[in-house]
């Protein structure tokens, strides 16, 4: 609209990883509600926000930090927020918003459509002068790991593919779902449905079936594609004929929060006699250690080198975490988006370490390796991003242990609030779903 003047205020984005840090944390909220007020009066706030950011000594950061924002814009302004659906609806944190709005594919191709959709049904209802939604929102006690809920398989396709449908009746104007945030141990980790609109009645009616819908298909989530162990994914791959053969190391995915710094899938690789002995060719890209890659950039393209590799952040935390005794010959040194990458080949499986963590989404993460020459690429991801799935001839899920470990039962959450499924199952009574009206958000 050429009667809106955007005004530009904070910006703040991190690969996801743990618990930020407190100073950290009080330092952007400071930024950004300073700059609200220096803004002077605002009509209203595109919020830009995932729902997963987990703060320490916080149990639910972003209802802090919605609440310092609400402040700091006073009680007229309209806050409409893009969110991921991996993100957590805590009622504190709700309730303070005016609209909400979340990503209905998984992966998440449509985080720009999100945004856009968060924005222009912002400044729609300023135009019009309609003023506040009313807001029926409501928690659902399922916690899912997102390999679970792609909407490439239902019933995440048919849930998440009717919100459309929902936010095109009268008296609605969005339908949001959010799978919540499985890997911190919180008690507003768990899904939720808000649905907003002029109509009360209906927004409420809508948010119930939508909530009512996801419990029932509780059990029907699964994984998004083939899974195994680790030797069984690695010894499926090479015996497949499909290449190039892509393995995801799911439990140590930064994207999700892991660390990105286990060699677990390393030491499983050379395990494997074919790829030891080079018959066959792997290549493994991302395993974060500082010191590994600096002596590899020290040692030069063609020296052989012996390494201590992984466990950088999470030495301690299990066997699958301590780090792994590499020797072999360094053959690829580049920088990737200001990450430094060094490849270290033993055998025929090429490791790739980082001095940070970095993803491999898409071929151009890769630099001058070309995953295509290989008969296995074993990434450190969850459901394949779109190029990595486009470029998978097939693809294995392997349940690796780490910190987004898809087997939740593994992690020992004990924050969470109960009961929950699948931490409560064969006991669990009907939870009650009845969606609230949310107060008016000040």
């Amino acid at each position: 609209s050429r009667d809106v003047e955007w005004v530009p205020l904070v910006h703040a984005v991190s690969l996801p990883g743990g618990p930020v840090d407190p100073g950290t944390y009080d330092r952007i909220r400071t930024e950004l509600t300073d700059r609200i007020r220096a803004a002077g009066p605002l009509d209203g706030l595109v919020y830009d926000i995932h729902g997963a950011m987990s703060v320490t000594g916080m149990t639910d950061a972003e209802a802090d930090l919605t609440a310092a924002v609400r402040e700091a814009i006073g009680p007229r302004t309209l806050i409409s927020a893009a969110m991921d659906p991996h993100g957590n609806v805590s009622y504190d944190f709700a309730r303070r918003l005016d609209l909400l709005t979340a990503h209905r594919l998984a992966p998440h191709e449509d985080a720009w459509e999100t945004r856009e959709r968060a924005a222009r049904k912002l400044v729609e209802r300023l135009s019009s002068g309609a003023g506040r939604p009313y807001r029926a929102w409501v928690q659902i006690p399922v916690l899912l790991p997102g390999e679970k809920s792609s909407t490439r398989l239902e019933p995440a396709a048919s849930l998440f593919g009717s919100q459309a449908g929902i936010e095109a009746r009268p008296g609605i104007t969005d339908a949001g779902l959010w799978v919540g945030y499985a890997w911190a141990d919180e008690p507003r980790c768990r899904a939720a449905a808000v649905v907003t609109g002029d109509d009360p009645g209906r927004a409420l009616a809508e948010a119930g079936d939508l909530a009512r819908r996801y419990w029932e298909a509780r059990r029907d989530f699964v994984f998004v594609g083939p899974t195994g162990d680790a030797d069984t994914c690695v010894a499926k791959a090479v015996a497949s004929s499909a290449r190039p053969f892509l393995v995801s190391d799911s439990g140590d995915n930064p994207t999700a929060g892991g660390a990105g710094d286990l060699a677990y899938m390393l030491g499983r690789l050379l395990a494997h006699p074919d790829l030891a002995s080079g018959r066959a060719t792997a290549l493994h890209p991302g395993i974060t250690d500082r010191a590994a890659t600096d002596a590899c950039f020290t040692a030069g393209t063609g020296a052989r080198v012996t390494l201590r590799v992984g466990g950088e952040f999470s030495a301690g935390t299990g066997a699958h975490a301590e780090p792994y005794e590499l020797s072999g010959e360094v053959v690829s040194l580049q920088e990737l988006d200001g990450v430094r990458a060094a490849a270290v080949r033993r055998g025929g499986v090429t490791a790739v370490l980082t001095d940070r963590r970095k993803p491999f989404h898409t071929r151009a993460d890769f630099g001058e390796l070309d995953p295509y020459t290989y008969d296995l690429v074993v990434v450190k991801i969850g459901y394949l991003e779109p190029e990595l799935y486009g470029m998978a001839a097939d693809w294995l899920l392997a349940l690796t242990p780490g910190g987004v470990d898809q087997d939740l039962l593994r992690l020992g959450h004990h924050r969470v609030a109960r009961p929950l499924y699948p931490f409560d199952d064969a006991d669990f009574t009907e939870p009650d779903l009845t969606p609230v009206l949310l107060p008016p958000a000040a």
